[in-house]
């Protein structure tokens, strides 16, 4: 390889590590890209990619470029560390055991690399304790709970609530929520066993038009932004009885406020049931929860119980939204069989299975991603799979639609219109995880049924730190 390539090569590196810094993890993938083009023999080149796809969730490549850079280079520790951190985020564990060993073997002092070590550890031996003792039909953490033998006591300060949800609790709820204030346990459990008795009587997939002097705004991950979530409302209007919500799962997990989330949209859900509707996302689940985050939000701002009465009533949301016969709406995306019809996820009996797994329709619905290339590829995630615009194309024509939507994806400008315009994208999480320079989306619809997109920008909020984003070394 001429000196001349390899140079060049270090230059685009060089860009790539600027774009890093300025957080455009995408501008900085296409630059290390180039740079692997010019000269694939520096193994920095990969980690340095390898960070970036860690950034966008790409957890897949990720490891694909860090295991590159080791083979290139052994003793190269970053990449150890990086693919120790993405095998973490898609939940395989003793994979990423192995690495956090090899850091540690070659950096002893090494102290961030410990303590990941530790807790890495720790979780493997809960997994194994927890496989061990697993039952196949777990009670209901709702047995026994006796909402009515709960007392509020004379010192709590919030307005009170009864047997149906109000928007004066609402109201007296997001400003305490705002203050850094809790709901009283009791009013806790109540919106929570509300929400799920609601939620599991609705079909897998909800019907839904748009009546006439009415509109219905589309939202994609909201992922604990709380502060974030009341821009959109600020700028779009509150829900109610002539403006309908869909938000399209991942409310929780990552960001610090997802208990807030969680309680404020199943409050609205409450209030307005046939108004105001929530799709599962790949994070309203329990293996997810445990590693970003809800699990331990939830424990440290109430208890353990509000943490198994959420799991259950996520395992009750509906998997997708059927908007006017022309938009079908999920997390994720689309299937691995071209046979899949609408009427197969109506038939879907998700009650029958808590959580998504590992194959099937309910994890393809939560955990796919669309692909610019023609036909099915292995997800960029690790999990699932990528579909391409001719899977879409097909899909819709099939089922007499207009489009999919769907969330799961951080998009620069907020949304992006793929696969001809039967492909979108809508993700509602600006400067997602304090990090990522992205806009946040949200779509509204019309009686007509045309989609019209909105931008918006983060908003200040109180200087509490995601409570599970990766640190990001030095390039």
């Amino acid at each position: 390889m001429p000196s001349s390539d390899a140079e060049a090569a270090t230059a685009l590196k060089l860009q790539g590590n600027k774009a890093f810094q300025q957080h455009d993890w995408p501008t900085a993938v296409d630059f290390y890209t180039k740079a692997i083009e010019k000269y694939d023999k520096d193994p920095s080149f990969f980690s340095n990619r390898a960070q970036c796809h860690i950034k966008l969730e790409a957890y897949g490549y990720a490891v694909a470029d860090a295991t590159k850079a080791i083979e290139l280079d052994p003793a190269y520790v970053k990449a150890y560390w990086r693919r120790a951190l993405a095998n973490t985020a898609i939940l395989n564990s003793r994979e990423a055991l192995k690495d956090f060993k090899a850091v540690v073997k070659r950096e002893p002092n090494n102290r961030d690399a410990k303590l990941k070590l530790a807790e890495c550890e720790k979780l493997v031996r809960r997994i194994e304790f927890e496989k061990a003792i697993e039952v196949s039909d777990p009670p209901s953490a709702f047995e026994d709970l006796d909402i009515d033998s709960i007392v509020v006591d004379d010192s709590y300060d919030g307005v009170r609530l009864g047997n149906e949800m109000t928007q004066e609790f609402i109201d007296d709820m997001i400003q305490r929520f705002k203050n850094g204030k809790k709901i009283h346990r009791k009013y806790a459990f109540q919106i929570i066993k509300a929400v799920r008795d609601i939620t599991y009587a609705e079909p897998t997939m909800v019907e839904v038009g748009v009546e006439k002097g009415t509109k219905l705004t589309v939202c994609g991950d909201t992922h604990g932004q709380f502060f974030d979530l009341l821009e959109i409302f600020r700028l779009n209007g509150f829900p109610s009885d002539t403006h309908a919500y869909l938000f399209n799962g991942d409310f929780v997990d990552r960001g610090s406020w997802s208990t807030e989330i969680a309680f404020l949209l199943y409050a609205y859900k409450w209030l307005r049931p046939n108004k105001f509707f929530l799709n599962r996302g790949n994070h309203e689940t329990d293996d997810m929860n445990r590693a970003y985050g809800f699990e331990g939000e939830c424990k440290a701002k109430y208890n353990e119980r509000t943490f198994k009465l959420f799991s259950e009533s996520f395992s009750a949301l509906p998997l997708a939204t059927l908007i006017g016969n022309k938009y079908f709406v999920l997390h994720g995306g689309l299937f691995s069989d071209d046979n899949t019809s609408l009427d197969d996820i109506r038939k879907l009996n998700r009650h029958t299975q808590r959580q998504p797994g590992q194959q099937g329709l309910m994890m393809e619905m939560l955990w796919t991603d669309p692909q610019p290339t023609p036909g099915r590829g292995p997800s960029k995630r690790g999990v699932g799979m990528q579909f391409g615009p001719d899977v879409t194309k097909r899909f819709c024509e099939k089922n007499g639609l207009e489009a999919i939507i769907r969330s799961h994806e951080v998009r620069m400008e907020g949304y992006e219109v793929e696969h001809d315009g039967r492909c979108i994208t809508v993700f509602s999480a600006p400067k997602y995880c304090d990090t990522t320079e992205n806009k946040g989306a949200y779509i509204n619809i019309g009686p007509e049924l045309k989609l019209e997109f909105h931008k918006f920008d983060a908003v200040p909020h109180p200087d509490i730190k995601p409570m599970v984003c990766f640190a990001s070394p030095r390039l």
